[in-house]
């Protein structure tokens, strides 16, 4: 337990520069402004979803309430779900913080696998919408 806490309290300083830097990036870039980076192609689309949901990490409950914005929009469901699922699962902003809790080799592998799945999971999500609907 006193190990626990000391490790703790050595992450606190990290921890709450990204809880900072999160809420920055919430108040700064809006729906608007996300909306307009989506062109209408799909592959082109999802990758940006995916990148743009990696940098502009937060709350899950707000990534939902900026997805149906950006759906109301007109953005594709393949940029809303990559944009939904990178948001929660990837995350650059935080990356210090999970090299020094996790290390780097563990950090590295696991962004690369979330940012792969992120897209297969965005594509088969929207195709089986599709079949759905």
């Amino acid at each position: 337990m006193k190990k626990t806490s000391l490790s703790f309290w050595g992450m606190t300083p990290m921890l709450l520069g990204v809880i900072g830097l999160v809420g920055l990036l919430q108040a700064l870039v809006t729906p608007d402004m996300l909306a307009t980076l989506f062109q209408g192609n799909l592959l082109a689309d999802t990758m940006i979803g995916t990148l743009a949901g990696s940098l502009a990490v937060g709350n899950p409950v707000v990534s939902y309430l900026i997805g149906g914005e950006l759906v109301e929009k007109g953005t594709s469901l393949y940029a809303v779900s990559a944009f939904l699922l990178s948001w929660v699962t990837l995350g650059f902003v935080q990356l210090p913080a999970e090299v020094e809790v996790f290390g780097g080799r563990f950090t590295l592998y696991r962004n690369i696998l979330a940012f792969i799945f992120t897209l297969m999971i965005a594509v088969i999500t929207t195709l089986s919408l599709g079949m759905l609907s």
